[in-house]
C-alpha cells in the first residue's frame, strides 16, 4: 500500500525531467564545463572570468553590491573572491565602514581578463554556431528573464 502523497517512481522521474529548476541547473553545469574546457588555455575558469568582468565593470565595489549584481549570496561570493585575491587578480580592502569590504581589480586581474577574452569569445561563437544565432539570442533573453525572478519575486 502506498501513501497517496508519494508518487510512483515513473511519475517522479517524469517530474524531475520536466522540472525547470533541475533542467536549468543541469544546463548551467554543462555550459560552465563547456566554457571551462575552451577557456582552459587562459588559466581562468568561466566563473572567475564573470566575477573579474563584474569587478572591472563596477569599479571598486562592496562585496554586498557585487553579490547583488551577480545574484550570489555573500558567503559564496566571499569564498570565490578569496581565491581571486589569493591569485592577485583582485584586491580586497576595508570600506568606509569597518565591516564593509571593497573589491577592486588589480593589473594582474585586468591582464587575466585580456588573456581570457579571446577564448571566451571562442566559447560564445561555438554556442551560437551550435544552436544558431537566433535560437542562441532567444536563450540568452530567456536566461535573463529567469535571472530576474529574484527581482520580480521580492
Amino acid at each position: 500500500m502506498s501513501d497517496k502523497n508519494t508518487l510512483p517512481a515513473p511519475t517522479q522521474a517524469r517530474v524531475a525531467w520536466h522540472c525547470t529548476c533541475f533542467n536549468v541547473r543541469r544546463a548551467s553545469r554543462a555550459v560552465t564545463q563547456f566554457y571551462d574546457d575552451i577557456m582552459a588555455p587562459s588559466g581562468i575558469k568561466a566563473t572567475q572570468f564573470t566575477m573579474l568582468g563584474a569587478v572591472a565593470l563596477m569599479g571598486p565595489a562592496s562585496v554586498t553590491r557585487l553579490a547583488e549584481h551577480l545574484a550570489l549570496d555573500r558567503t559564496t561570493l566571499t569564498r570565490n573572491i578569496k581565491v581571486l585575491a589569493d591569485q592577485g587578480l583582485i584586491a580586497i580592502s576595508a570600506g568606509a565602514d569597518r565591516r564593509e569590504r571593497v573589491v577592486k581589480l588589480t593589473d594582474d586581474g585586468q591582464a587575466a581578463i585580456d588573456r581570457a577574452t579571446p577564448v571566451w569569445r571562442d566559447a560564445q561563437d561555438a554556442l551560437a554556431a551550435r544552436f544558431g544565432e537566433d535560437r542562441w539570442r532567444r536563450m540568452i533573453e530567456d536566461m535573463n528573464d529567469l535571472g530576474a525572478l529574484t527581482i520580480d519575486h521580492d
